[in-house]
């Protein structure tokens, strides 16, 4: 079964770390990332630029709308993610805990499936 592990972090959290600070905690990350990819675990994974770069885009009655960060209203943002492949949710969730991100972050896990589930 495929897992989605969200890192959500404080929206700005990367403000206030310097950016050799950032650099460390993306490396750690990275090998991470290289053992869970040598465990044959790891599907993909990505980290995210900040929210204030990002836009929202709706599309009503065939009216598109676009809104541009940052996003006063949000409080947390999705700073990257991680794919892997378990039999099981604790085996998902055991791969959440040990992930360095979850010293900093929140991990959020979610079992990929259709959305009328």
């Amino acid at each position: 079964m495929a897992y989605m592990l969200f890192v959500v972090e404080p929206a700005e959290q990367r403000t206030e770390r310097t950016e050799e600070e950032g650099r460390a905690l993306y490396e750690r990350m990275g090998n991470y990332a290289d053992d869970l990819r040598e465990r044959g675990v790891l599907l993909g994974c990505e980290s995210l630029k900040s929210s204030r770069d990002a836009v929202r885009v709706q599309v009503r009655d065939g009216q598109s709308r676009l809104l541009d960060g940052p996003f006063a209203e949000v409080k947390e943002m999705v700073g990257g993610f991680l794919l892997v492949n378990c039999d099981t949710r604790e085996e998902a969730v055991a791969i959440a805990t040990a992930c360095p991100a979850a010293q900093w972050c929140t991990i959020e896990v979610r079992e990929v499936g259709p959305c009328y589930q």
